[in-house]
């Protein structure tokens, strides 16, 4: 088998959270036709000794704990000029690491997951190289400045402006590059002018994510549920914006329901909204698919947003009528089975109405469910990896 080393900001396994799901499944995938040589950061002390999915996986592995602060990163971004997305994961022990595994090895590929993970791609190599950037990360950065004000705008502003500079060096010394919908791979080629552009969309593990081997959680009266990373900006800016703008209105004509903030590492913010009447912040759970099987409806209301929305997929698997703005709702061909709404009064009075009609809610929710059967399988997502890697494709 070919030998390929794999690159990642975090490891891939378990896949609990949005970057690490579509990285264990592209690991996996890939590990059917070559020896992985991994490569990776670790940000939770439980990642740091690999479970032995990950064990059968790869050839070997070599994980780091990433502990640089942010203070530390911005002050080295400051200095040399560069973006605090790569100075953040700057580690000399990583690149001994990767020089180690190409010393060793004869890797036919290196398979570079997020961008932040490109400054250890070596000077000069043989390798095929393949760059999935997955999203943008440049143009988020332009979005979070166009909504701040003072030093945070210009702070932001650069971080978008060196950021997408790196990125158009990196696609042209790329082989393929990578985005996870059509949408985020056209914008990229607007931006920057590269090549060797493709999209690669993002699957969903039906099997897994399924309604009927699932209990709920024990939750009485109406529940509207949203799912992420606590910690991550667009996920604290959506449920802010729904307790304060949406859920008032809701709880008017339905005075029961109760809004579950459903995942890990909440902030203060986050945790004053679970002190509100109505509204439950959970943290991490064991098991997300119990508060998604309780769920009367879920909502995806994220105004900033880059890709395909894990969460709104996981959330159709398994049968849940959806509500989601259409920044969440990009790239997902969801063929009218999800709602849509952008304004609190629309977002409101759409939530309102599935909750008020059961039977509606629970047909959209099938119809979601058959949609992601039909469209959604990993290895259907992943197939053109094959002839990317190959010398085809972008």
């Amino acid at each position: 088998m070919r030998a390929l080393l794999f690159l990642a900001h975090r490891v891939p396994f378990p896949p609990d959270r949005g970057d690490k799901i579509r990285g264990w499944h592209v690991l996996r995938h890939l590990a059917r036709n070559h020896r992985v040589h991994l490569c990776a950061f670790a940000d939770d002390r439980r990642d740091l000794v690999p479970r032995p999915e990950l064990v059968e996986a790869t050839a070997s592995r070599s994980i780091l704990w990433r502990g640089k602060g942010r203070g530390r990163a911005a002050a080295e971004a400051l200095l040399t000029g560069r973006p605090l997305s790569l100075t953040a994961f700057d580690d000399r022990a990583m690149r001994r690491a990767v020089a180690d595994v190409l010393a060793r090895e004869s890797i036919e590929t290196i398979y570079v997951f997020s961008g932040q993970m490109a400054q250890y791609l070596p000077e000069a190599q043989d390798a095929r190289v393949v760059m999935d950037f997955v999203d943008m990360d440049s143009a988020k950065f332009a979005q979070y400045a166009g909504e701040a004000r003072g030093p945070m705008r210009w702070m932001l502003s650069r971080e978008a402006r060196l950021l997408q500079a790196f990125e158009a060096q990196v696609a042209a010394r790329a082989d393929a590059s990578l985005f996870v919908s059509d949408a985020e791979a056209a914008l990229f080629r607007t931006a920057t002018g590269a090549e060797r552009v493709q999209a690669v969309g993002n699957g969903i593990d039906t099997g897994f994510y399924d309604p009927q081997t699932v209990a709920p959680v024990g939750e009485a009266g109406p529940l509207i549920v949203f799912t992420g990373q606590m910690d991550y900006r667009p996920n604290v800016d959506a449920v802010r914006w729904f307790a304060d703008q949406v859920l008032p209105t809701v709880r008017a004509q339905h005075p029961q329901t109760r809004f579950a903030i459903v995942g890990r590492a909440p902030g203060e913010a986050v945790q004053a909204l679970g002190r509100r009447p109505g509204v439950r912040a959970t943290g991490e759970v064991a098991d997300v698919r119990g508060w998604l099987a309780a769920a009367d409806v879920v909502v995806a209301p994220l105004r900033i947003a880059r890709g395909v929305q894990n969460k709104v997929l996981e959330a159709m698997a398994m049968a849940r009528p959806v509500v989601a703005s259409a920044a969440a709702a990009e790239g997902i061909d969801h063929a009218g089975c999800l709602r849509g709404a952008e304004e609190p009064a629309a977002f409101a009075a759409v939530v309102a109405a599935l909750l008020a009609n059961p039977a509606e809610a629970q047909a959209l929710g099938a119809a979601a469910r058959a949609q992601v059967e039909r469209r959604y399988g990993w290895d259907a997502q992943l197939a053109p990896l094959d002839a990317v890697l190959d010398g085809g494709g972008a």
